[in-house]
């Protein structure tokens, strides 16, 4: 049944608050379905399954499904679709993303989750944050955000889209480029084009960075660093961790990194080596 058919049926309609858009062709979800490489044996989480237009190709592929929705409304809709379908497989969970206990489904599934879902603007960003902060949870995402999110994830130092969610997520895990797909595949339609991702968490990060305090301190630093990301790296770092920047420009100059840059140029091995050469934060 067709979103708007579905959402009228029951009395509701897309919110705009939490971005939300469902996907209208079943060859453009079975395709993305299909990305994110679930096996036989995994147990899929699904942020955001909405009317279960990714749920259901999911599900065929998956042992299990863990379908996450947040909307009170739209859940007892996708309640609706997946009894409608005849799915065994699938468990509806009424939640908010941002609050998962990755641990514990990880634990109930026996191994690490693959994780898929159409992201709302809004919980893009928070989501993979909490993703990175659960790497052991995982094993490979298959992500569909906007354009302009894919670009800043896939992005190079240099570019305009390098910062903070870049040298992150690239220092933790790898990154491909899936399929695009346009406002004219959802309803309602978006004003931009969507981009589907995939994540990998590495065997090992990107830079060498032993212990809880060290991957802390790169964080701390990385953030400061482009908290103001227009100014020079000296004076960024200096407001962002409340130095005096006296005390930054020859932490790094001993990094090799001239204090006259700005956070946007410098790459992941340099920010590694900025953290080690201001420590301890």
């Amino acid at each position: 049944m067709h979103p708007a058919a579905l959402l009228k049926a029951h009395g509701l309609h897309a919110g705009k608050k939490r971005g939300q858009n469902y996907l209208v062709q079943p060859a453009t979800a079975g395709a993305i379905a299909a990305s994110a490489g679930a096996q036989a044996t995994d147990t899929v989480v699904e942020i955001g399954a909405g009317l279960g237009a990714l749920t259901l190709p999911l599900a065929e592929a998956a042992a299990k499904m863990v379908a996450v929705e947040v909307d009170r409304g739209i859940f007892a809709a996708l309640q609706e679709v997946l009894a409608g379908a005849g799915v065994a497989n699938v468990e509806a969970l009424l939640a908010d993303a941002l609050t998962l206990d990755w641990p514990a489904l990880a634990a109930a599934a026996g191994g690490p989750l693959v994780v898929a879902g159409n992201l709302p603007y809004a919980i893009s960003s928070p989501l993979l944050f909490n993703l990175l902060d659960n790497l052991p949870c995982w094993k490979r995402a298959t992500l569909m955000v906007q354009k302009e999110l894919a670009n800043r994830l896939l992005s190079s130092p240099g570019s305009k889209d390098w910062g903070r969610m870049s040298v992150l997520i690239q220092t933790w895990c790898s990154v491909s480029r899936g399929m695009e797909v346009g406002p004219n595949q959802f309803f309602p339609r978006p004003a931009v084009a969507s981009q589907v991702v995939h994540l990998e968490p590495l065997a090992q990060p990107a830079v060498a960075l032993e212990g809880l305090q060290a991957r802390e301190d790169y964080a701390k630093v990385i953030k400061a660093a482009f908290s103001q990301r227009r100014k020079m790296l000296a004076n960024s770092l200096a407001g962002g961790l409340r130095r005096e920047r006296d005390a930054i420009i020859p932490a790094l100059e001993m990094a090799g990194v001239e204090p006259t840059r700005r956070a946007e140029t410098l790459s992941i091995a340099e920010f590694a080596a900025v953290t080690k050469a201001l420590e301890p934060l």
